[in-house]
Order: structure tokens, then sequence, then C-alpha cells
């Protein structure tokens, strides 16, 4: 039986689905190479000033690899939810927008990439010199970021004004500042100023690693990473609050996300710690329903199995069985099947020397009983005095040449049983039925022995 606290669990998020700071925001118009940007928040649990960053993304559709755009930091007038600026990307390029208001960096959530759409106007960037950002961070180990291991960012102190700062943005999914340790900043050989960080992103997670100063966010440029899960795939640092991508729409609403004419899903944005109501709720939903078929599942086999073992348990009645579907046949209690009655050995009237005998109420008939007299049951007669038989005519001295008298033979009464079936009805009592044997020539004379010395008379006839 499953326990009921998997299911009240299940119960529970169905009925309190979590959710997290609810304000969202949306691109008023597409993203257009040259034309203002408008964005705009929606909801009441924002909590003003609110900023917006907007972060380059993906290689320069320019010629010769050209970078002409910019980390743009735009922050709203005063409590304002709506800001309008000019966008100096060339068109076909992508760009990623993080959305945060006073409670900290990326509260308001982050945009997948958004296609640039092209337009007439060209005078906003130059297509033939690169931007450089104020400063340039590293990264070590060079390049790379592996899941749960420790990673040096490090900068040059001559470039930088303040002490820089980090942030972390997931496409699509939470952005998050770096945590920085202020009293750990070392200097190291070679490596210039900097910190450890231990970042606790999983492996194959797309990050944008931003730095900034005392000027503003983006001003020592981005560094875009895929973090590695590295060969021992260490995962003691992940848990239920590691940044990572967001299930269901991205924040920014709909807008074009690529040449080929992918959109995002559309809808309002959602903020970047926060789950989709809808995603969650169908798959609790379908949760719940998969642990019902299973339950029913589950009882179905263990019934079906009860069952089978129960027949198998059953002892099997070849005598009593009932043939399916022929109930109307089935013998009665304590009566044998037809194919399983037994047949007694019957023996003829005429063999047994006895007719039919019934009892004096007529029920039944009575067992057969005669008395023959026969060369088995003779009585001790003088010869010839036998009234029928094989014995009559016999002496004593003319059997087998025994000597003295013979003995007398103890009569046999042959008995038949009737031993079942139905009562038959009585017939009229009528004279016993005679059946004649055949003589048994035991009562023949042996012819006389020749007298001794006599001639050669003819023999004795």
């Amino acid at each position: 039986m499953l326990s009921p606290t998997p299911l009240a669990a299940v119960l529970s998020l169905v009925a309190f689905p979590t959710l997290s700071a609810a304000y969202s925001w949306n691109f008023k118009a597409n993203p257009e190479q040259c034309s203002n940007l408008t964005i705009s928040i929606s909801g009441s649990d924002g909590k003003p000033p609110y900023r917006v960053l907007i972060i380059p993304f993906g290689p320069s559709p320019l010629a010769n690899n050209v970078e002409a755009r910019k980390i743009l930091d735009v922050p709203f007038e005063g409590n304002s939810n709506t800001i309008s600026f000019q966008l100096k990307y060339p068109a076909n390029s992508q760009l990623v927008a993080v959305v945060s208001d006073s409670t900290g960096f990326g509260s308001g959530g982050t945009s997948v990439a958004a296609q640039v759409a092209s337009s007439s106007d060209t005078s906003c960037f130059n297509a033939t010199a690169n931007v450089s950002p104020a400063f340039v961070f590293s990264i070590s180990p060079p390049n790379q970021i592996v899941q749960c291991q420790d990673t040096r960012l490090w900068w040059e102190n001559t470039t930088v004004q303040g002490i820089p700062n980090f942030l972390g943005v997931i496409p699509g999914g939470q952005s998050f500042a770096v945590p920085e340790p202020l009293n750990s900043i070392t200097n190291v050989d070679s490596e210039g100023t900097g910190f450890t960080w231990t970042p606790n992103l999983r492996g194959g997670t797309t990050l944008l690693l931003i730095a900034g100063d005392n000027r503003g966010n983006g001003t020592g440029g981005s560094s875009p990473n895929t973090v590695n899960p590295g060969t021992q795939n260490i995962g003691s640092c992940l848990n239920a609050n590691s940044p990572s991508s967001t299930p269901g729409n991205p924040a920014g609403g709909s807008y074009p996300t690529g040449t080929g004419g992918g959109w995002t899903s559309g809808g309002s944005g959602s903020s970047g710690g926060s789950s989709n109501t809808g995603a969650i709720v169908g798959g609790v939903i379908g949760g719940v329903v998969l642990l019902i078929a299973a339950v029913l599942l589950l009882l179905f086999f263990r019934r079906r199995e009860k069952l089978q073992k129960r027949q198998k348990e059953r002892p099997v009645d070849l005598m009593n069985a009932e043939e399916d579907g022929d109930e109307d046949h089935a013998p009665r209690q304590n009566e044998l099947p037809q194919y399983y009655r037994p047949e007694p050995f019957m023996v003829s009237d005429r063999l047994s020397g006895t007719g039919d005998d019934y009892t004096t109420d007529g029920e039944r008939p009575l067992s057969g009983v005669t008395t023959t007299t026969s060369y088995y049951n003779r009585s001790a007669t003088p010869e010839g005095s036998a009234p029928y038989g094989y014995g009559a005519g016999v002496s004593a001295s003319s059997v087998g040449g025994r000597k003295g008298g013979m003995r007398p033979l103890r009569p046999i009464n042959i008995i038949q049983h009737d031993d079942a079936g139905p009562s038959e009805p009585k017939e009229e009592e009528g004279e016993p039925e005679t059946i004649e044997l055949p003589p048994a020539y035991t009562a023949m004379k042996k012819a006389d022995a020749p007298a001794a010395g006599g001639g050669g008379g003819e023999p004795e006839t």
C-alpha cells in the first residue's frame, strides 16, 4: 500500500503552487535597428526604481566580424514603469535583456536571445570600428567555468574604478549577482587582483559573465560561457536554489528570436525566480493521474494473482464438476455423474435359476435365491434315487473306483443380488421357472470284466 506522505505532498503542490516575485515586463515593440526600444513593467509587486541591462549575444552580423554593440545599463526614470531608449544594435544581431528593481539584480526576469529587426536607419553605430570595454577581466582556469570547482576572477587594478562587481546572466533563466567576498580579494603574480568563486551552476548551462565597476554594470564587458560539468561531475554545491534556466515562457513577452522566424511563446514576461503556474499545475495533475493509474494497475494485478492462487488451491472434484453452461444437466448432490456411475455385472435370470422376486411392499426386488441339485450339490442317495440332475443312478462303487460309500456333498445355494437401479414394477407372481440341464452321463454302468479262463465268447452287451 502506498504511504500517504507522497500523495499528500503532491496534493499540496496542486492546492498551493509555488510562486515568487510576480511583476513582469514586456517589449512594447520588437527590437529594431537604431529605433527606440520600449519596455513596460506590469504588476504591483515590483519595487522601483527599475533598470534594464541589454547584453549583446552571439556573433556580430557586420562584415569582418566587427563588434559595434555595447552593453547598455539603462535606469528607469524615478518610479516610472516604462522606459524607451535608442537601440544602437545592427540588424540580425541578438540581445538579452535583464530587468531588475531595488530588491536585487534580475528580479524581473531574463529574456532569451531576441533578434534585432532591420530598418533603413544605420546612423546609430559604426560598422567599421570595434567597440571596447572600459576594463577587461580574466578567468582562471582560462576561459572555462566548471561546475562546483573554484574559479578565480581577476583584473588589472589600475584599470578599474572602485571594486569590480560581476553578474551572472542565464538567457531565459535566473540571473544573479556573483558573491564577492571583499575580505578575500588577493593579489597574485601574473593574475593581478581578484577572488575565488565556486560556481553553483549545473553543467551545460549557458552563462554570460558581466563585469562592472563604479561606472556601471557592463563596463568591464562580458564573457559567454557554457558551464563544464567536469571530469568528476562534482555536485556538492548544487541545490534547489542553484541558478538555472526557468521552464515556461521567458521574460519579455513575444518577440523574434532568430533569423529563421522563431518567436518566443508569447505572454507577459515572468520573473526569473518564478515558475510558470500553468506548467506546475499541468505537471502535478499529470503526476496525480499517473499515480492513480499505477495504483489501479497494482490492485488489478494483485486481485488477479489472488484469483489464480485461489483456483490453484481449490480441489478438483471429478465426480461433481459441472460443465460450463450446462447447469440443467448437472448431477444432484451425492449423485454420481452419468459417465462415472458404476454398471454392475448383471446375471441373467435363466442362469441364476430364479425369477424376479420382490419385497412384500413391492418397492425393490429381493435378491434372487435358488437351490439347484446338480453334480456338485447332490445328496447321498442310493443309485437311481435322484429325481433329476447329474447324479441320478450312480452307485458308490462305480464312481472313480473309490472304496467305501460316496461321501455326501454339501449343498450349494446360488444367490443373485440385485445391486442397484431404480425400482421396477412388481410383476404377478407365477410358477418358478424350471431350467433343464442336459444329462451328465455319469449314471451309465461300465462293462463287466471277462471271467477267468473264459474262451473267446462274445462280450456281454
